[in-house]
């Protein structure tokens, strides 16, 4: 039913993109032998919002993923360096609520780990939308700022590392099946804000995939049985996203190809010091907007992104 709901809203699309070419062509059929300016400048109108409509529809050759029509689970890590990567972390965090607000994704924070002093250690949130994990792949990797710290009382410039993640929504019981025996169950009292509930009863959850060794711990909501719901939803998009690294290993072992594990190199540079830039190192793609790129201002990196990929996935 998803898959069905999915191919609909694609031939809506096609259809609709149709009949406003239709439409315009019968506009251009009234223009007669007499110059008709007002008629001319809708027409134009009428003929550049077609173009943008199948830049968009063409970009979305991109998708050639099984899985980048779903909703993404994308989590962020703070890198070394303490405060100033948690801090960093947590402007990440805001950028990606407010990409997901302009676009009219929803947006929910699944589990949040703050940090010690300031920002957070890491965070999960949850993006549903159309193509949300098909727009967001193009932002795994790790994101590098550099810019004076305003928690240095000399200012001086720091330069902080943050890693993110994106899976897709794993479909229960279809795409990754998670055996109750194959799990380890604990729960413990939620540490740091939160209420007094919270604090003072062991709602915090922690499942152990015993088979992967894999951990998951959530503690966001009051009740036990919320959180373990959500950690469950973690699981298996990591497990999902595991069994498709462990293809894309494969493909790439049978092509000859070395795989890196690990971070690697940066993606993308955010430098607010000693000049102000955002560059993309994967397309090169980089503007001096910086305040509107951390705003959510992220659409260009990410059809820059998407572009230099197409035809290149399987």
């Amino acid at each position: 039913m998803r898959r069905l709901a999915a191919r609909r809203r694609v031939v809506e699309r096609w259809r609709g993109l149709e009949k406003k070419v239709a439409d315009t062509t019968e506009l251009v059929s009234l223009v007669g032998g007499e110059e008709d300016t007002q008629l001319e400048v809708e027409i134009q109108s009428e003929i550049e919002k077609i173009a943008s409509y199948l830049d968009e529809l063409e970009l979305e050759l991109a998708f050639s993923g099984g899985y980048d029509e779903r909703d993404a689970i994308l989590s962020i890590h703070a890198g070394a360096g303490g405060t100033e990567s948690q801090d960093w972390a947590e402007m990440l965090m805001r950028m990606y609520l407010r990409w997901a607000e302009r676009r009219g994704y929803r947006a929910e924070v699944l589990d949040i780990s703050p940090g010690e002093e300031a920002g957070i250690k890491s965070v999960v949130i949850e993006v549903s939308g159309s193509y949300a994990c098909g727009y967001l792949k193009s932002e795994r990797g790790v994101h590098r700022l550099v810019r004076l710290s305003p928690f240095d009382a000399d200012h001086a410039r720091h330069t902080s590392f943050a890693l993110v993640e994106v899976m897709p929504e794993a479909e229960t019981d279809v795409d990754v099946r998670v055996e109750l025996e194959d799990l380890k169950v604990d729960v413990f009292r939620s540490s740091g804000p939160g209420g007094q509930h919270m604090q003072k009863t062991s709602s915090a959850v922690r499942l152990t995939h015993l088979p992967s060794g894999m951990v998951v711990t959530c503690q966001s909501e009051r009740s036990q049985r919320q959180n373990k719901e959500i950690a469950l939803k973690i699981l298996q998009s990591r497990l999902l996203k595991l069994e498709l690294e462990k293809r894309a290993e494969e493909r790439a072992r049978l092509k000859g190809k070395h795989v890196v594990a690990g971070w690697g190199n940066q993606i993308r540079s955010y430098v607010l010091h000693p000049y102000r830039m955002v560059k993309d190192h994967r397309t090169n793609y980089q503007t001096a907007n910086t305040e509107g790129v951390l705003d959510g201002e992220l659409d260009e990196f990410i059809t820059a992104y998407l572009r230099s990929i197409m035809g290149k996935e399987e």
